[in-house]
């Protein structure tokens, strides 16, 4: 008996080709070929547009941050090397290379603080001894002789002056010692600072040092002016000007200011004075004001208004700490010439 076909068994297929005449033209048969595979080359064509128009994207974008970083890098060198450059070049003038001639003369007040026991010569030469810095020749007859020589302050003896003006503000007579803020907790008291306890090579007691010398003589005018000044001048290590001497830089710039009224300088001579010698008692903190002053004002540290510069807003324990704080905060800070920032022999 026949089997009857399975209808769903069978597959019908179309041959385009078989039943395409011979005669068929080119353009007919590729109407055909193109409506079997258009949606096929569509769907390339829309895939290849993609990808290129996301690579030629993705390859602009590319460039143009590479672009970017190259021209961020290159600005960054600049200003980097701008910056050392700045810092090198108030470096120089902050701590001159030949030093900065201090206007007095010293006459005898090396020999007189000897004499009197302010100054224990052995023990004074063993502490520079023992820094490495032993008494020059020049050093030693300002201890010993009167001298008449120009007093020359730089980096190498910034050390001998500070000591030095320290011993003759400790035990010059004068009121800024007898009734200034020094005395606020009684004679018995005076001893107890940094600028008195401190001192530990006088021949005598420290106590028998302090204000006990009639060193240098100052009139009332020259004393008026002493104590303007003194009032204005501070230092980086507390929130106190030089008419509260209680640290070794305190005592020692009102020394120096002392001798200098006494020889009859202005208040513009002391105050640019004040400047550079505490420049080179101080050359970090110095320089760091030199800089945000130049970024801030315009104006280089050989200009600088002296006031300014050792003043309170820049030159204080706090003031100078906003100076620190605002270089940090843009980027201007440099490693600094390191100084005598101690208050020890």
């Amino acid at each position: 008996m026949d089997q009857i076909p399975n209808p769903a068994a069978e597959t019908t297929s179309i041959n385009y080709q078989s039943e395409q005449p011979a005669s068929q033209s080119w353009w007919t048969r590729f109407r055909l070929t193109t409506k079997r595979h258009g949606r096929r080359y569509w769907f390339a064509l829309v895939l290849a547009a993609y990808l290129f128009g996301a690579g030629s994207g993705y390859l602009f974008g590319w460039r143009k941050l590479v672009e970017y970083k190259t021209a961020h890098e290159h600005d960054t060198e600049v200003e980097s090397a701008e910056t050392d450059s700045l810092w090198m070049d108030l470096a120089k003038q902050v701590n001159p290379e030949e030093g900065y001639d201090i206007p007095v003369v010293l006459g005898d007040v090396g020999m007189n603080l000897v004499a009197s026991g302010a100054i224990d010569l052995d023990k004074y030469i063993k502490v520079f001894e023992n820094s490495g810095e032993p008494l020059t020749p020049e050093q030693m007859n300002i201890l010993q002789e009167t001298s008449s020589s120009a007093v020359v302050i730089n980096q190498k003896n910034a050390h001998f002056w500070l000591n030095f003006f320290w011993a003759l503000g400790l035990a010059n007579q004068n009121p800024v010692l007898t009734e200034g803020p020094m005395m606020d907790g009684g004679r018995e008291k005076v001893v107890n600072f940094a600028s008195t306890g401190g001192w530990t090579i006088a021949a005598v007691p420290v106590a028998q040092v302090y204000a006990s010398q009639t060193l240098v003589i100052l009139n009332e005018s020259q004393q008026s002016l002493l104590e303007e000044v003194a009032q204005v001048v501070y230092r980086p290590c507390c929130n106190n000007a030089t008419h509260f001497p209680d640290c070794n830089h305190g005592m020692g710039m009102l020394g120096l200011l002392e001798l200098m009224a006494s020889q009859g300088a202005s208040k513009k001579e002391m105050l640019e004075a004040a400047k550079y010698v505490s420049a080179f008692w101080y050359p970090q903190q110095m320089l760091e004001v030199a800089v945000a002053l130049q970024k801030t004002k315009g104006v280089d540290f050989e200009k600088l208004d002296p006031a300014t510069a050792v003043g309170k807003n820049t030159f204080s324990g706090s003031g100078f700490q906003q100076v620190h704080q605002w270089l940090g905060q843009n980027g201007l800070l440099e490693q600094t010439p390191d100084g005598d920032g101690g208050c020890g022999v």
